[in-house]
């Protein structure tokens, strides 16, 4: 009797799933308004997919910096915004033990970020990662401080 007790509650242990990119970021709550802008975009679904994807994922602080109105303008661009959005995706898992090793990533949008890990810090073409290696289930996340634009 006792055994089989013992089976029952192994069968009923629940194996916990790491939370996606775009669960990690709305339960983060410093990535509103990349939220937001991912949500207008549509690529809400994109980035909930296996992947694996690489997101340097700017601050609230950082869409802050950016010139007033620009945010909202953005949110009336869907093509724009998918632009600059896709900017910050890199296909693959790129950890940052890997990210020091090159000096460019293809991006999902089609150009090249240039990538320096010189000076003790890493530098994604003018933002600094400020936290990195957060593993997703699909993915990792790298914090920057600056919002990437695409030339």
């Amino acid at each position: 009797m006792l055994a089989q007790k013992s089976s029952e509650s192994k069968t009923r242990h629940k194996v916990e799933k790491m939370a996606d990119i775009v669960d990690t970021a709305v339960s983060a709550g410093s990535f509103k308004t990349l939220v937001a802008a991912v949500q207008a975009a549509g690529l809400v679904e994109t980035l909930k997919s296996p992947g694996p994807f690489t997101v340097f994922a700017p601050t609230d602080e950082a869409f802050g910096n950016l010139p007033a109105g620009t945010v909202d303008s953005l949110l009336n661009d869907i093509p724009q915004l998918t632009k600059i959005l896709t900017y910050h995706v890199v296909s693959g898992k790129v950890m940052a033990a890997d990210v020091v090793k090159i000096d460019s990533a293809a991006t999902v949008e089609g150009s090249n970020l240039k990538i320096d890990a010189s000076n003790g810090s890493v530098k994604v073409n003018n933002a600094t990662v400020i936290t990195a290696d957060l593993e997703v289930d699909n993915g990792v996340i790298h914090v920057i401080d600056t919002v990437l634009l695409p030339e």
